[in-house]
């Protein structure tokens, strides 16, 4: 993330930061070039530079979010068309987009089992979560529009009995907004080093997303990491969710307060063992190892074509080095 001087106009932080890279290219020894895009956004400092290979890592709708810039929509028809392979972080977003590029491949979210395995460890619990009172029921995550506060203040107040810990920082919204309730526990963000700790010491976990357009098309990352902690998970019914979870009966997946209230006893009075089984199983499937090497395949062929398709010498492998 670049430092700029602070009071520039809009025209000037573009400008600063299209020195930025250009200078920083400068710098560098090699020759051939990855531009590597997470926002199309960055095209208004980049756009007149070459690169042997450009990626478009669509993760989310971001022009769905809150406070979006209005130009994003088209900047991302200009990314679609300079993209020579796009990635989409999920099924529901590869599907809207599949139409619009020909090289483009899905990957939701991978996961870090050995970082989020520690949950199941059952180590010394973080201080501002030791006094609260079980079964807990736990949330991490960025607090913004993309959650229903009405439906987490709702659920605290079905079950006073239960204590409900909530992890994140709240952005985008107003933090006087969020519910209180005695068994609401806000603590908000926490590094990524110690989340473990914290949801190893939930009896369940909930993903209260709200269904909005900011959600239509996520992947939520945090999925496959409160199975990887060995905490059962109930969800909102977001698309990717129950195409790649809830199907396979890893999480339950609920429409409303009462539903989600049932769907957390369920989860809590079940036995583990089996279902822990079949969490194993899917998360072999999916770590960033395997996410990584599929995605060095695609950006190396990637490369290639458009080499051969100017009469270039074909980079191969080493067109990930760039």
């Amino acid at each position: 993330m670049p430092v700029l001087p602070h009071g520039l106009s809009e025209s000037g932080k573009i400008l600063a930061q299209r020195q930025l890279v250009e200078r920083l290219l400068g710098d560098l020894t090699t020759s051939r070039r990855i531009f590597w895009y997470y926002t199309p956004m960055a095209l208004l400092f980049s756009r007149h530079l070459d690169a042997d290979v450009t990626v478009f890592d669509n993760m989310d709708q971001l022009s769905a979010f809150r406070g979006a810039p209005p130009e994003l929509i088209a900047l991302e028809d200009e990314m679609l068309a300079k993209a020579d392979v796009v990635f989409t972080g999920g099924h529901s977003l590869y599907e809207a987009k599949k139409h619009r590029h020909d090289n483009i491949h899905a990957f939701p979210s991978s996961i870090d089992v050995a970082h989020f395995g520690q949950g199941r460890n059952g180590g010394a619990e973080p201080a501002d979560q030791a006094g609260i009172p079980g079964p807990r029921i736990g949330f991490f995550g960025v607090i913004d529009e993309r959650m229903d506060t009405a439906l987490v203040g709702e659920v605290a107040r079905l079950r006073p009995d239960w204590s409900f810990v909530m992890l994140g920082p709240v952005v985008k919204i107003d933090p006087a907004e969020l519910p209180q309730r005695p068994n609401l526990h806000w603590l908000g963000g926490k590094p990524y080093a110690e989340l473990p700790a914290y949801v190893g010491g939930w009896d369940a976990g909930f993903m209260p997303f709200a269904l909005n357009e900011s959600t239509r098309f996520i992947s939520p990352t945090k999925t496959p990491e409160f199975l990887a902690a060995g905490v059962p998970v109930a969800s909102t019914p977001i698309v990717d969710v129950i195409g790649s979870y809830g199907e396979a009966g890893l999480v339950e997946i609920a429409g409303d307060a009462q539903e989600m209230v049932s769907a957390l006893e369920r989860l809590m009075a079940a036995d583990r063992a089996p279902w822990l089984a079949r969490v194993d199983a899917k998360l072999s499937e999916n770590s960033w190892d395997q996410t990584f090497a599929r995605i060095y395949e695609l950006t190396a062929e990637a490369a290639d074509r458009k080499r051969a398709a100017r009469g270039d010498a074909p980079l191969g492998k080493e067109s990930a080095h760039v």
